[in-house]
C-alpha cells in the first residue's frame, strides 16, 4: 500500500464513503455532498478555495483530510496540442497523463499504475517494470488536474470529456481501484464522465476480462493483440504465455455475448514495420476472428510509436493501408489510429517518466 498520508485522501471516497467519513468527523450528513461537489463538481483540491464551505469546516478538515496528492512536476506540449503531464504521487512515484483535444471532445488518456510489469517488447513504459498500483483517488485526481490545466481551476467544459485508460500500467491488475475510479467519476454530482464515454484497454487478463462483462455499468473494453499467433504473441506480449490467443479470444466471445444492443468492442493491434504487419498477418487475423465468429468488434490499427531503446519500427504508411484494406475485404472494420503527442513522448507506448532532459528540448516544458 502507498505511504502517500496519513491524512484521508477525499478523492478517494464514494459518495457513501465520504457520509461515513463526514459523520465520523462530527458533521452532519449533508456535508458529506457539499463536500463530494466540491471535489469532483467543482474540481477544487485545496481546502481554502473550498468558498462554499464554512470556514471553520475547511479548517477542521485541513487538519486530518486532504483532496490531493499528486503534484505535477512536468508538463509537455505538443505541436499537434496534445498535452503530457509528468505528476509525482505523495510517496515519490511517477504518473502519466495525458490530453488529447479535439473539436467535438477531449480525450484524457490515464494512468492505472506507476510503470507496468507486463514487459511487451515494444512497449517504452514496460522498461520501468511495475513501481505500484495507483489508488482510486490518484486516478480520479489526474482527471481533475488535467481538466484544471486545460480550462482553469472549476472552469466551465466546452463539451464532453472521453476517458481512455491506456497509460501506464495494465488497469486490469488494479481492478477493484479501476472499477471505483470509474464510478467515482461517473457520478452526477461529480465530474459525471459515465462509463460509455469510457474505454478500458487490457492486455489480455482473461479472468478480469469476464469479471469486467459480469459489471451492470462498464465502461467499453478494448483489447490489445498485436499478433495473430501464440509464437509472435509469445514474443511481443509475455503475458501470452499465461493467457494464449485461443483462451483470450474465447474471453472476448463471451464479452461479446454481453454487449448492448449498440455497443461494440475493440481489438488494438500496434503495427510494427516488418515484423507483424504483413499482408498473411492481416489475412490470418481476419481467419481468427471468422473463427471466433467475432461479429461485434473493431480493430484499431496503431502505427507503433518509436523511441530509444525500443528496436522496433513503425509501418510503412503504404502498409498500414494494405492491412486495413486485407481485414476490410474479409468484413472485418478497421480503423488507423492518428498518432497524438509523438515529439513529447505523449504516443501510444512512449509513456516512460521522461523528463524535460531526456527529450532534448523537443518539447516546451512548463
Amino acid at each position: 500500500m502507498p505511504v502517500s498520508s496519513e491524512k484521508t485522501h477525499l478523492t478517494a471516497l464514494t459518495p457513501d464513503e465520504m457520509t461515513e467519513f463526514v459523520v465520523g468527523f462530527g458533521e452532519p450528513r449533508y456535508r458529506a455532498k457539499q463536500i463530494f461537489k466540491q471535489i469532483h463538481e467543482r474540481r477544487l483540491l485545496d481546502f481554502a478555495e473550498m468558498t462554499d464551505l464554512p470556514k471553520a469546516l475547511r479548517a477542521k478538515l485541513s487538519e486530518v483530510a486532504t483532496a490531493s496528492v499528486l503534484t505535477v512536476e512536468s508538463k509537455f506540449v505538443s505541436e499537434d496540442g496534445t498535452r503530457r503531464f509528468l505528476m509525482k504521487t505523495a510517496d515519490g512515484f511517477p504518473v502519466e497523463t495525458v490530453f488529447i483535444p479535439t473539436e467535438n471532445r477531449d480525450t484524457i488518456c490515464f494512468s492505472s499504475q506507476s510503470g507496468c510489469p507486463l514487459k511487451c517488447d515494444f512497449c517504452l513504459t514496460a522498461k520501468l517494470g511495475l513501481l505500484r498500483n495507483l489508488t482510486a483517488g490518484e486516478i480520479v485526481e489526474q482527471i481533475i488536474i488535467v481538466l484544471n490545466d486545460v480550462y482553469g481551476v472549476a472552469g466551465e467544459l466546452p463539451h464532453g470529456t472521453n476517458l481512455v485508460g491506456m497509460g501506464a500500467g495494465e488497469p486490469f491488475l488494479n481492478f477493484e481501484n479501476l472499477i471505483k475510479a470509474t464510478s467515482i467519476m461517473s457520478e452526477k454530482d461529480g465530474l459525471f464522465i459515465v462509463p460509455n464515454r469510457i474505454t478500458i484497454s487490457t492486455a489480455g487478463i482473461v479472468p478480469k476480462i469476464r469479471e469486467f462483462a459480469a459489471l451492470e455499468r462498464r465502461p467499453h473494453l478494448a483489447i490489445s493483440l498485436s499478433a495473430p499467433d501464440d509464437e509472435l504473441r509469445d514474443r511481443l506480449m509475455p503475458i501470452n504465455k499465461r493467457w494464449n490467443v485461443e483462451e483470450l479470444f474465447k474471453a472476448a466471445k463471451e464479452f461479446e455475448s454481453t454487449l448492448r444492443r449498440d455497443e461494440r468492442f475493440t481489438f488494438e493491434y500496434v503495427l510494427l514495420g516488418g515484423v507483424n504487419d504483413t499482408d498473411e498477418h492481416a489475412e490470418r487475423l481476419a481467419v481468427l476472428l471468422k473463427k471466433h465468429k467475432l461479429r461485434r468488434v473493431k480493430i484499431n490499427l496503431i502505427p507503433h510509436n518509436a523511441a530509444e531503446p525500443l528496436e522496433y519500427g513503425p509501418s510503412a504508411p503504404e502498409q498500414v493501408m494494405r492491412f486495413k484494406e486485407i481485414l476490410e475485404s474479409n468484413g472485418v472494420s478497421a480503423y488507423v489510429r492518428t498518432p497524438r503527442g509523438r515529439d513529447i513522448f505523449a504516443a501510444c507506448g512512449q509513456l516512460a517518466a521522461r523528463s524535460p532532459v531526456a527529450i532534448e528540448g523537443r518539447a516546451s516544458a512548463n
